[in-house]
C-alpha cells in the first residue's frame, strides 16, 4: 500500500481536506468514461431485448455524463484560482500548457505511430498536405474545432479545456472581475450561460462549455457559504444524489438540449457542494476513499489512452475462440477489460505525466488534473 500511495497520491498540505472528495469525483467521472467506451465495443455481446442489454444503455447514458463532470470540476479550478490572485496571462497558459502537452504528445506520438502501423485504421489523410495540416491541426488541438475528427478519439474535451483556459483570464482582465462583488459575478457567469446557449441556438456553439460556468458558479457559491458560515443548510447527500438521478432521466426525454445541459449541470454543483463542503459526511468519505482518489490523480492518462487499450483488448479478444455472446461475458469481461486499461494508463501516468507535469509534492490547490 505504501508502494501505490507513494506513486499515486497527491494530496499533501493544508488544503488536502477539501481535494481529496475531488480527487475521487475525478476517479468517478473517468469511470463513467470507461462505461461509455466499454459498452459501446461490447454492444454486439448483448440481447438488444433483454434486461442486461437494458442496464448497459443506461450505463452507457449515464457516462455521458464523466466529461461533464471534469468540466465542472475544470471550471472550479481554474476560475477560482485566477480570481484568488492575478496572474500573468503567459504565464499561466505556460503551466496549463505544461499539464497538457507531455501526456498528449506521449499519447499523440503512439496513435502517429499506430496510424503509420496499421494504414487500413488510420485516420490520417493519405495525400501529405493534407496529412501535414491534419496532423497540424491535431498538435494544436483545432481539429475538433475545425469540425475535422481528432486523431484521438476523446481529445476534443481538451480542446474545450484549452479555450477556457485563453478565455477565462481575459474575461477576468476586461469585466474587471476580482474587484466585482460576488453578486455582479454571479450575474455576470449568468450571463455568459445565456450567451452560450444563444451561441448554440444561433450557430451550434458548443452547449457543454455551460459546465464550465456551472464550476465557476460552485466556486463562488463556496466563497459565499464561508461568508455566512452556519447561515444556510447545505443540500444533503440523499438530495444530491436524487437531483443526479433526476437530471440523467432528463437525458432521454424529448427536451430541448439546453434543459438537459443545465439541469446535469446544477446536479453536478450540487454533487459537488455537497462532496466539498461536507468532507466527513458519507458520500464525502466515499469520494476520499485511496484508491478512487488515486485514479482520479491519474484521471488524465487514463482518460487519453484507455480508449485505445479497449480497442486493442477487444481485437486480441476477436482472435480467441470466442465463448456464446451474452450477459455473462459482456459483465465478466468488465473487470478484467477495466484492469488493463488501468495498468497501462498507471504506466502512463508514472513514466510521463508525474515526472513531466506534476511536481512530486504539489501545492493541494493545483494536484490532479485540472
Amino acid at each position: 500500500m505504501n508502494w501505490l500511495s507513494d506513486r499515486f497520491e497527491l494530496s499533501h498540505g493544508a488544503g488536502a481536506p477539501t481535494l481529496r472528495p475531488m480527487e475521487g469525483l475525478r476517479g468517478l467521472a473517468v469511470l463513467l468514461v470507461f462505461l461509455v467506451h466499454y459498452t459501446t465495443l461490447a454492444a454486439p455481446w448483448q440481447d438488444g431485448g433483454s434486461a442486461s442489454a437494458l442496464l448497459a444503455r443506461l450505463l452507457h447514458l449515464a457516462g455521458n455524463s464523466g466529461v461533464d463532470l471534469f468540466f465542472v470540476l475544470s471550471g472550479y479550478l481554474i476560475y477560482g484560482s485566477l480570481i484568488a490572485r492575478r496572474q500573468a496571462f503567459l504565464p499561466f497558459m505556460r503551466r496549463r500548457l505544461l499539464r497538457i502537452y507531455p501526456t498528449y504528445g506521449a499519447v499523440f506520438l503512439l496513435y502517429l505511430a499506430l496510424s503509420l502501423a496499421f494504414p487500413a485504421e488510420s485516420k490520417i489523410p493519405p495525400a501529405a498536405p493534407d496529412a501535414a495540416l491534419y496532423l497540424l491541426q491535431n498538435l494544436l488541438l483545432l481539429a475538433p474545432l475545425l469540425g475535422e475528427p481528432p486523431l484521438i478519439t476523446v481529445s476534443w474535451s481538451l480542446s474545450y479545456e484549452l479555450f477556457y483556459y485563453l478565455a477565462t483570464p481575459l474575461l477576468i482582465a476586461a469585466f474587471g472581475l476580482r474587484r466585482r462583488r460576488r453578486r455582479w459575478r454571479v450575474a455576470f457567469l449568468f450571463t455568459v450561460a445565456a450567451a452560450i446557449v444563444a451561441g448554440y441556438l444561433a450557430l451550434g456553439a458548443p452547449l457543454r462549455s455551460m459546465m464550465f460556468i456551472a464550476g465557476a458558479l460552485l466556486h463562488e457559491a463556496r466563497g459565499h457559504l464561508r461568508e455566512v458560515g452556519g447561515g444556510l443548510r447545505l443540500p444533503n447527500e440523499g438530495l444530491s444524489l436524487a437531483a443526479l438521478a433526476g437530471a440523467l432521466a432528463l437525458l432521454v426525454l424529448p427536451l430541448a438540449a439546453p434543459l438537459k445541459i443545465a439541469a446535469l449541470g446544477a446536479a453536478l454543483f450540487l454533487l459537488c457542494l455537497c462532496c466539498f463542503e461536507r468532507p466527513q459526511g458519507w458520500l464525502g468519505r466515499v469520494f476520499c476513499c485511496a484508491p478512487l482518489r488515486w485514479l482520479g490523480n491519474m484521471s488524465y492518462s487514463y482518460y487519453l489512452l484507455h480508449g485505445l487499450l479497449l480497442k486493442a483488448a477487444f481485437a486480441a479478444l476477436a482472435r480467441l475462440p470466442q465463448p456464446s455472446p451474452g450477459p455473462l461475458l459482456f459483465w465478466g469481461a468488465l473487470p478484467l477489460l477495466l484492469a488493463v486499461t488501468l495498468a497501462g494508463a498507471a504506466a502512463l501516468f508514472l513514466l510521463v505525466e508525474r515526472p513531466l507535469s506534476l511536481a512530486p509534492r504539489r501545492a493541494p490547490v493545483l494536484a490532479g488534473r485540472a
